[in-house]
């Protein structure tokens, strides 16, 4: 593990990476008496195999079991550390690679990031005809907008309306949606359907969509600004092969990707000169129209699809609302066994495997019993130790 560890020191790592690898080590010491523990026998020599490997080392190998309360935190750092680590070697392929390229590294990656629903769902959109948000139904206005609810039967909807940028936390927004989807088609409207989109049209939609805003914070008193995240998923579901689908949680890790300053979810102006200028310098971006059909479905959303050259883990496409919702059980488990009129009280062995048994438990947190039966032995719930986990490992 040392070997491993210490090993991009003799990379070329650009400056980014090695802020990045600086970042890993300081939480290394907290960590090494683990890590040490664990057996390697993959030392990659480039900076993107690294970060996969350890990173995988850590979700797969490392004792679970030996962490202490206070580690778990410093371990997910760590594992979000190796994330940005990848992704950004992973974008200065992007950034320098041919249409070719481009095109066999979103198939190679199509099964981790469930390239399959992802287009599922533009196609989706596109078969909306254009139809504008005031006349879509309000499962579709959702499947636009980014919000899965459970309205939205996997029958129907076999894809994860989320993937590319999810908005459910985006309270006033999809307030405002459902008030005024009229106010959105207009500010849609200046985004023309085919050929380049100009700053002049962008700054027309930025300025009605900001209207939108505006008025409800004089009207409410409010301090809401407009966001711009719910704003990229309108303009990518309208034109993926534009604009990129924002979420808050996307917006550092591609702006240290596209090497540019880092903008917060207000500043639309930084959205459009610093990061879709960056991407309009991409040679893959300038490509032809192809005439394969396959490869004209990926052309028609090569700005959206940059999502593919992020770091993603073995249970990203298994985190899909289509799969969750599609594998259902139909019996959901009874919270409590009884007799006649009495409650039978269940031994912490049971009460854990009652709270393992519920829907959408993660393996890898099933996997991890006897810490949970541990944990709730010195007097924590079930769901208290489960949530935990979840928080710091997905």
């Amino acid at each position: 593990m040392k070997k491993l560890l210490t090993s991009p020191v003799k990379m070329a790592l650009s400056e980014a990476e090695n802020a990045v690898y600086q970042t890993i080590l300081k939480h290394v010491p907290e960590l090494s008496l683990n890590l040490m523990a664990v057996k390697v026998s993959n030392r990659p020599e480039e900076f993107l195999g690294w970060c996969k490997e350890l990173h995988r080392l850590c979700r797969e190998d490392l004792n679970i079991d030996f962490l202490e309360p206070a580690q778990f935190p410093i371990l997910k750092k760590l594992e979000v550390a190796l994330e940005l680590g990848a992704s950004i070697n992973q974008f200065k392929m992007a950034r320098i690679a041919p249409w070719v390229i481009f095109y066999d590294f979103i198939q190679q990656q199509s099964t981790l990031h469930a390239l399959e629903e992802r287009l599922q769902l533009l196609e989706y959109i596109k078969g909306l005809d254009n139809q504008p948000l005031a006349l879509m139904s309000e499962n579709d206005r959702l499947a636009f907008a980014g919000k899965h609810t459970s309205k939205h039967s996997h029958t129907v909807y076999n894809f994860d309306v989320e993937w590319f940028a999810a908005t459910k936390g985006a309270t006033v927004f999809h307030l405002l949606l459902a008030q005024q989807p009229e106010a959105f088609d207009h500010a849609l409207s200046f985004i023309p359907l085919e050929g380049d989109v100009t700053p002049a049209q962008y700054q027309e939609f930025v300025c009605a969509y900001s209207k939108i805003f505006n008025e409800y914070k004089v009207k409410k008193s409010s301090g809401e600004k407009a966001p711009l995240a719910p704003a990229t998923r309108l303009l990518a579901m309208r034109r993926p092969d534009q604009f990129i689908a924002l979420s808050a949680s996307k917006i550092d890790v591609l702006c240290q990707s596209f090497s540019i300053v880092k903008f917060n979810n207000y500043d639309f102006t930084s959205y459009w000169q610093d990061m879709i200028g960056t991407l309009r310098t991409f040679a893959w971006w300038h490509q032809a129209k192809p005439d394969n059909e396959a490869e004209l479905q990926i052309w028609q959303a090569r700005a959206v699809l940059v999502d593919l050259f992020l770091f993603a883990d073995q249970d990203l496409a298994l985190q899909s609302n289509f799969i969750i919702a599609r594998d259902k059980r139909l019996n959901k488990p009874s919270t409590a066994h009884t007799l006649g009129r009495g409650k039978v009280k269940l031994t912490v062995d049971e009460l854990v495997d009652k709270a393992l048994s519920e829907e959408n438990i993660p393996e890898h947190v099933k996997a991890k019993r006897s810490t949970i039966i541990n944990e709730v032995k010195k007097g924590k719930t079930p769901e208290q130790v489960i949530g935990l986990m979840r928080a710091i490992f997905g």
